[in-house]
């Protein structure tokens, strides 16, 4: 009984975190890029009692006795399934069509590159192409002020039009990169990710020998969350929860039980 009480903790511990999880998933369903995380566990050590074994007469014992000290959080997955397409008309506005990541210069991380999915970009007071924050896209040139168009294909090429001339004016190569394990990239808040020993290393896309990915330009990839399905996920860890607090509930009246046998 008293092994239960620790186990019951041990659940609600889990479910706990799941639901902090949940939470996240459903406060980003807006936010553009954003990739929904899942909570794995396993179970903990086992206290062995009796092994399979023969027993005096020779005769095998099939099962033996195990008992089981609850559960652990193993993980937090995130998974890069694409999110939806939603057209805005701003040439700025860019969203990658497969996997792959916009390469971000962020101060504080001189000689190393931060990565995002969203593709909210803008124009400064210079000209430069940045985030939302700021934070300059790598691959593009400062837009010239008498810039009267901006156009970025399907293979990340951006050109302007200026006036009186009538070939539009190369400025810059989106650079987009791919991983080997994006779920294994090191969240930074504001969308960026960092590379990551497990992530392995980035590998440019290089738009002539892979089709993999589109860049599509005047759209915005939203946030994969669904939230149906967070919510079902939400009651049944919600239920999960209950059902350790009731363990040790129950595990707490045993004991009462037997602290009062003398009386």
């Amino acid at each position: 009984m008293i092994q239960a009480l620790h186990t019951g903790s041990q659940g609600m511990v889990a479910q706990q975190l799941n639901i902090d999880t949940i939470a996240h998933n459903l406060s980003n369903v807006n936010t553009n890029g954003f990739k929904k995380n899942r909570v794995e566990f396993q179970d903990l050590l086992y206290t062995t009692i009796r092994r399979p074994a023969q027993n005096q007469d020779n005769q095998a014992q099939p099962l033996g006795l195990q008992l089981g000290l609850g559960v652990r959080q193993a993980a937090i997955q995130t998974l890069f399934s694409p999110g939806n397409m939603v057209a805005t008309g701003n040439p700025l506005d860019v969203a990658i069509n497969g996997q792959g990541f916009f390469a971000i210069e962020v101060p504080g991380f001189e000689g190393e590159e931060l990565y995002t999915r969203d593709g909210a970009f803008k124009l400064d007071g210079e000209g430069n192409i940045v985030t939302s924050d700021g934070y300059l896209v790598l691959g593009t040139d400062q837009v010239p002020e008498n810039a009267t168009d901006i156009t970025i294909s399907q293979t990340g090429l951006i050109t302007v039009t200026l006036p009186d001339e009538q070939e539009p004016l190369e400025i810059g190569q989106l650079r987009v990169y791919k991983f080997i394990n994006p779920a294994g990239l090191d969240k930074q808040g504001h969308n960026l990710y960092r590379r990551s020993a497990s992530s392995g290393e980035p590998v440019e896309w290089d738009p002539e020998a892979d089709g993999s990915i589109r860049i599509e330009a005047g759209f915005l990839e939203t946030s994969n969350v669904q939230v149906v399905e967070e919510m079902v996920s939400m009651i049944t860890a919600q239920r999960a929860y209950e059902i350790n607090s009731k363990v040790i509930q129950t595990s707490d009246d045993m004991l009462g039980i037997a602290n009062n046998l003398k009386r």
